[in-house]
C-alpha cells in the first residue's frame, strides 16, 4: 500500500513539471517561416531576372579634342637662328599673333644688314640690261623694215633692168633675121649677075660692086650676131645682178633676225635674273618677319622646349607648346574589336570624368549619379596599338533635361570611363550571356522594329 501511494504521488509530480514547462515553453513556427522565406526570395529573383537590362560596352580612354586644331600643337621656327629673348613665361595666355621668341640669323648669307638695298641695286642694273635688249629689239625690226624697203627698190630696179635686156635680146635677134635676110638677097642677086655676066647682059664692073655688097651684108650679119650675144650676155648679167640683191637681202635678213634672236634670248635672261632678284628680295623680307616667332593662335604656352639664350636651334625645330584656349572637347575611348561592329555612329554614351565624383549601374545608365551624356561622334577604321579601336565622343546637343552639361574644368588628357548603351535585354539573358562570353545583342528594340516596318 506505501508503495502504491508513492508511485502515485510521483507520477503526479511528473505531470505537473510537464505542465509547467509545455507552458512555459515557447511555440517554435521556424520551420513555416523560413518556408515562407525562401518562397518569396523566389519570386523575387524570378521578377528580378526578368527586369529589363541595358546592355553596354565599356571603354576607357581620355579627354581630348574634337577637331585637329584645337588639341596641343607644337610652335616651331621657320628658320634656324639663335635665341635672342623670351617673351613669354610657362601657363602664360597668348592671343594669336603675339610674340613668343625673338631670334636673330646665323646663316652668312645674310649678315649684311643692307642686303635688300644690294639686291635692289642689282634689280634697277638689270631693269636697265632689259631697257636696252628692247633697244637693240627696237633697232633691229627698224634694220629688217628699212632692208625690207630696200629690197623693193633694188628688185624693182634690177627687174626693169632684166626686162629691158630681154627686149634688147629681142630687137637684135629681129634684127640679125633682117640681116641675113639681105644677105641671102645679096648672094642670089650676085649669082643673077655673074650668070648674066657669062650671057653679056651685065658688065664686070656690076659683078663686082655686087660682090662688095655681098661682102657688105655678110658684115652686117656678122655684126648684128655679136650684137644679139652682146645683148644675151647684158640680160645674163641683169639675171645674175637680180639673184645677187636677192642673196645679200636673205643674208642681210638672216643677220638682221640672228641679232634679233640674239636681243630676245638676252631679254629673256634678264627677265629671269630679275625675277630672280624679285624672290630673293621677298624671301629676304620674308625671312626677317621670321625673326619673330609667333602664336599661331590664342592659348596657354603649356610648356617651352628649348631654354637660355643664345643657344641655336635648327629650321623647323619645335620650340614650345600651346593649348588652344577655347577648345571644343570630346572623349576618346578604347573598346574591343569585338564589340566595334556592335556600335553606331548615333550610340548614345555615358561618360565617367575623373575628378568628378559618381556611381554608374552597369545595366541601368538611367538611375546613374554624376556621368554625362555622349554620342559617338567617330570610330577609326583601324585598330590602335594593343588591337582596340578607338572612338571620338563628343556633348550631346542639345543636353538632355536630366542631364548636365560636360564640366568646362575638362582638361584634355585626363581619364574618362564610358559606356557604350545598346538595347533592353532581360536580365536573366544578360546572366547567360555573360557566363557563355557572347557578345551583347545585334538585335533592334521591338520599338524599332516596329517603326522600321511603319
Amino acid at each position: 500500500m506505501g508503495k502504491l501511494a508513492h508511485s502515485s504521488l510521483h507520477d503526479k509530480q511528473i505531470e505537473t513539471l510537464a505542465t509547467q514547462s509545455q507552458s512555459e515553453l515557447i511555440k517554435v513556427k521556424g520551420s513555416r517561416i523560413l518556408g515562407r522565406i525562401i518562397t518569396v526570395c523566389l519570386i523575387l529573383l524570378i521578377i528580378i531576372l526578368f527586369l529589363p537590362w541595358r546592355q553596354t560596352i565599356p571603354g576607357k580612354g581620355t579627354v581630348t579634342a574634337l577637331r585637329p586644331e584645337d588639341r596641343p600643337q607644337t610652335v616651331q621656327n621657320q628658320i634656324g637662328g639663335r635665341i635672342e629673348r623670351w617673351a613669354v613665361r610657362e601657363g602664360q595666355e597668348v592671343k594669336k599673333g603675339d610674340t613668343i621668341l625673338v631670334i636673330s640669323e646665323t646663316s652668312q648669307s645674310y649678315f649684311d644688314p643692307e642686303l635688300p638695298l644690294r639686291l635692289d641695286e642689282q634689280l634697277e642694273a638689270k631693269k636697265g640690261s632689259e631697257a636696252a635688249a628692247l633697244q637693240k629689239m627696237d633697232a633691229t625690226n627698224a634694220q629688217i623694215q628699212a632692208l625690207g624697203s630696200g629690197l623693193r627698190y633694188q628688185l624693182s630696179a634690177a627687174e626693169n633692168k632684166v626686162h629691158q635686156s630681154e627686149n634688147y635680146v629681142k630687137i637684135d635677134s629681129a634684127d640679125l633675121v633682117a640681116v641675113q635676110n639681105f644677105y641671102e638677097t645679096s648672094k642670089a642677086r650676085l649669082q643673077r649677075y655673074e650668070s648674066g655676066y657669062k650671057n653679056g647682059l651685065f658688065s664686070l664692073t656690076d659683078i663686082e660692086t655686087r660682090r662688095l655688097k655681098l661682102q657688105e651684108d655678110q658684115a652686117k650679119v656678122i655684126g648684128q650676131q655679136n650684137k644679139l650675144n652682146n645683148s644675151k650676155q647684158a640680160l645674163l648679167n641683169a639675171l645674175i645682178d637680180l639673184d645677187n640683191i636677192k642673196a645679200k637681202y636673205q643674208e642681210s635678213l638672216a643677220k638682221a633676225q640672228s641679232d634679233m634672236s640674239s636681243a630676245l634670248s638676252s631679254r629673256a635672261s634678264v627677265r629671269g635674273e630679275i625675277a630672280k632678284l624679285r624672290n630673293d628680295i621677298s624671301n629676304i623680307s620674308i625671312r626677317r618677319a621670321l625673326y619673330i616667332v609667333r602664336a599661331p593662335q590664342d592659348g596657354f604656352v603649356v610648356k617651352t622646349l628649348k631654354a637660355g639664350i643664345g643657344e641655336n636651334i635648327k629650321e623647323g625645330e619645335s620650340i614650345a607648346t600651346l593649348q588652344p584656349l577655347h577648345p571644343q572637347v570630346a572623349a576618346e575611348l578604347y573598346v574591343n574589336a569585338m564589340d566595334v561592329p556592335l556600335i553606331l555612329d548615333t550610340s548614345d554614351v555615358r561618360l565617367q570624368f575623373e575628378g568628378w565624383p559618381s556611381v554608374q549601374f552597369s545595366g541601368w545608365p538611367s538611375v546613374a549619379v554624376g556621368t554625362f551624356a555622349g554620342k559617338v561622334w567617330a570610330i577609326d577604321r583601324v585598330s590602335s596599338n594593343g588591337g582596340k579601336y578607338r572612338l571620338l565622343i563628343k556633348q550631346t546637343a542639345p543636353v538632355p533635361e536630366n542631364d548636365e552639361p560636360w564640366p568646362i574644368q575638362l582638361r584634355q588628357g585626363s581619364g574618362v570611363y564610358g559606356r557604350i548603351i545598346l538595347r533592353s535585354v532581360p536580365l536573366w539573358y544578360e546572366i547567360w550571356r555573360q557566363l557563355n562570353g557572347f557578345p551583347p545583342s545585334l538585335e533592334k528594340e521591338p520599338s524599332e522594329k516596329e517603326s522600321g516596318k511603319k
